[in-house]
């Protein structure tokens, strides 16, 4: 007589650390049901009792990668940092993140730490939203970069990071948004 089979019982928490680390392992584009459903040992339909939809899991991966991100003590610069930070936590984090919020689908936490980090400003929420727009932004144009860069079609042909001197960029970016760059300071020479 052989053992009865017990399959694993999965919970959406479960589901998403597997779909999370998936992302990270195959990037957003190779993401599929299928894929997780096959890690997670299951039929793809299974997924569905937890997820009604691919769009509802991305929304969830998206809401867990900025989940962490705080306000930097009250410090809008340091927020925006903190956002584009946890988009390079996982690979492709930034393009599921935008594609998600796109859809208005998920980020609502990221939305809400940068209009708490503005302060009581009349126009925070649309400040914060256009700052969350040019973080999304620059954060997939850094992503697509460094990828590209890591095979080879990057560039010039020239040995050079592909990201030099955007930092700067962001946090310019960051600052005029914000409303914090005087006509009066100097900007700084970089390369885009």
């Amino acid at each position: 007589m052989t053992p009865a089979h017990n399959p694993v019982r999965h919970d959406r928490d479960g589901v998403a650390r597997v779909a999370l680390a998936l992302l990270d392992e195959v990037g957003l584009a190779d993401l599929s049901m299928r894929r997780i459903a096959s890690r997670l040992d299951v039929q793809p339909s299974a997924l569905y009792w937890h997820f009604s939809s691919k769009q509802e899991l991305l929304a969830e991966l998206a809401d867990r990668i900025t989940a962490d991100v705080r306000v930097g003590d009250s410090d809008v610069l340091a927020t925006a940092r903190a956002i584009r930070d946890a988009l390079f936590t996982y690979r492709d984090g930034a393009e599921l993140v935008l594609s998600t919020y796109a859809l208005q689908l998920g980020s609502r936490h990221a939305h809400a730490v940068l209009e708490q980090a503005l302060g009581d400003r009349a126009d925070s929420r649309d400040r914060a939203t256009a700052l969350l727009h040019f973080i999304l932004g620059h954060a997939t144009l850094v992503q697509q970069r460094m990828h590209a860069d890591s095979y080879g079609a990057a560039g010039t042909g020239d040995s050079h990071d592909a990201t030099a001197g955007l930092d700067e960029v962001f946090d310019l970016g960051v600052r005029a948004l914000a409303g914090a760059v005087s006509s009066s300071a100097p900007l700084p020479r970089v390369r885009a």
